[in-house]
C-alpha cells in the first residue's frame, strides 16, 4: 500500500539559463547560470566540472570566503570567478 506523498511545493516556472565556459589565469570554468523568480532575484550558478552549485546574488559576491567555500576554490580562482559573476549577475 502506497502512502500519500506530502509536497512542500511542486511548481513549474519559465527560466533563463546561460551556459558559459571560459579560461581564467588559474583554471577553466564551465558554468550554467539559471535566472528564476524563485530565489528573490538571485541566480542558481552550477559548476559543471566540480558538481557544485549555489544560489548567488550580488550581496553574496561581497561575502568573504563564500565562493571559495562553495566551489572549493583558492583565493585567486575565486577572484576570477567573482569578477566574471559581477559582470553577469544583476
Amino acid at each position: 500500500m502506497m502512502t500519500e506523498r506530502f509536497y512542500l511545493y511542486d511548481d513549474t516556472e519559465q527560466t533563463k539559463t546561460r551556459f558559459v565556459s571560459f579560461m581564467g589565469e588559474n583554471q577553466r570554468y564551465d558554468l550554467a547560470i539559471t535566472q528564476t523568480e524563485r530565489y528573490y532575484g538571485k541566480s542558481l550558478v552550477l559548476d559543471l566540472q566540480g558538481s557544485s552549485f549555489a544560489i548567488i546574488g550580488r550581496d553574496d559576491l561581497d561575502e568573504p570566503g563564500y565562493l571559495e567555500s562553495v566551489y572549493k576554490l583558492t583565493e585567486e580562482e575565486a577572484a576570477e570567478l567573482r569578477e566574471f559573476l559581477s559582470e553577469t549577475i544583476l
